[in-house]
């Protein structure tokens, strides 16, 4: 694991709302009783506990241009973040609403824009498989986590609960009514791995991201969960799982099946094979190497 002032992004999650609803969404989109629209002065504490962050500071949710204060957002995004720090992840949502403020705030290779339209790409991990019911191996279970891709190449996180290593465990902490992340003191991100092990422990076990195994479709009608986080969903009431939208993961993996999996392109960080940063307007980075 990384330093969490070395991750390339902080997310302030300002809502958990959304108008899509797609497979397996890492913010598990649809199982939420109760979902929030963080004030504007919980969005200021945010920012200004990251004053220092020598990385990018994004704006995320659930889809941040539903927020009803989202201009008084990028306001406070203006105000507290120097400019070329500034990164939106968005759906597009409101976009013709919101464009001119949006472009006013964000560097445009900044805007991160998917609309999750394209039925024939788009692949999630399936984040509600726990990675303690499908890797027997405890050993290679927590040394896969320890090398786990979504703090190399995603993002820690601020919710109305506090601040976060991981997105992930972010996401989770809500969900599953867990007991907040760290107060949002001036520098409550220069923690080295020793110093959020109580919040590794508590989540990462729960969680597949760091597991190679085969992605779903975003387009699919259904999450699939393994049984420690099925019996959570049950407990918290998940609208999605009450519902019936899911299926359960009941195999195991091998450490050889794994490492084929790796050989085969496993690249769970590349939803799709082009970027967006405004509708209509597709590109392909150059590639990078998972190191």
């Amino acid at each position: 694991m990384i330093p969490t002032y070395r991750q390339p992004v902080i997310h302030v999650e300002v809502t958990n709302v959304c108008n899509l609803v797609c497979s397996n969404c890492t913010r598990f989109i649809g199982h939420h009783r109760k979902p929030y629209m963080m004030e504007l002065s919980m969005v200021e504490k945010a920012l200004e506990s990251l004053y220092d962050f020598p990385n990018k500071v994004g704006i995320m949710g659930g889809e941040p241009t539903l927020h009803p204060e989202f201009e008084e957002i990028c306001k406070l995004v203006q105000k507290h973040v120097p400019f070329e720090k500034r990164g939106l992840w968005t759906d597009g949502a409101k976009w013709d609403e919101h464009k001119d403020i949006i472009h006013e705030t964000f560097p445009e290779k900044q805007i991160i824009y998917n609309a999750h339209d394209d039925e024939e790409v788009g692949e999630h991990q399936p984040l509600l498989i726990a990675a303690k019911d499908i890797v027997e191996d405890r050993e290679l279970m927590w040394r896969l986590i320890g090398n786990c891709w979504v703090q190399w190449r995603w993002a820690a996180s601020i919710t109305p609960k506090g601040g976060f290593f991981c997105e992930v465990a972010a996401a989770q902490d809500w969900l599953f009514d867990g007991p907040g992340g760290y107060d949002l003191v001036p520098g409550w991100w220069k923690k080295n791995p020793n110093e959020f092990m109580d919040q590794v422990k508590r989540y990462c076990e729960n969680c597949s991201a760091a597991i190679p195994m085969k992605g779903v479709s975003s387009h699919s009608q259904w999450d699939t969960i393994s049984e420690s986080n099925a019996k959570k969903l049950e407990e918290v009431g998940s609208r999605r799982y009450e519902a019936g939208d899911y299926k359960l993961a009941d195999f195991k993996l091998t450490e050889e099946e794994i490492n084929q999996t790796v050989k085969e392109g496993w690249e769970p960080w590349s939803h799709r094979p082009y970027k967006m940063n405004k509708p209509d307007e597709r590109f392909v980075e150059p590639e990078k190497k998972f190191v």
